[in-house]
């Protein structure tokens, strides 16, 4: 299969996709497309913020992790009363 037939072919394969199933391969494709990219911008932090954040996916593996909701509660109530 050349380059063209294979592009035609996973279009077709797409477009035959529905709902839930679209967006979960297209999220797989981006991910796949963008692995690379990902890998440079770890690459590129500092130590520092690499080790914090190896240490926040370490506290979240051990439970310690808080809902979106809370933190951005607890942040709105420090900053807008201050």
């Amino acid at each position: 299969m050349n380059s063209a037939e294979i592009k035609i072919d996973l279009f077709r394969k797409l477009d035959s996709l529905k709902g839930n199933r679209l967006e979960e391969a297209y999220g797989v494709l981006l991910n796949y497309m963008n692995g690379k990219k990902e890998l440079d911008d770890w690459q590129n932090l500092t130590p520092e913020q690499q080790d914090a954040i190896r240490l926040g996916v370490k506290q979240l593996d051990k439970g310690e992790g808080r809902e979106h909701k809370k933190v951005m509660f607890d942040i709105r109530k420090r900053f807008t009363n201050a």
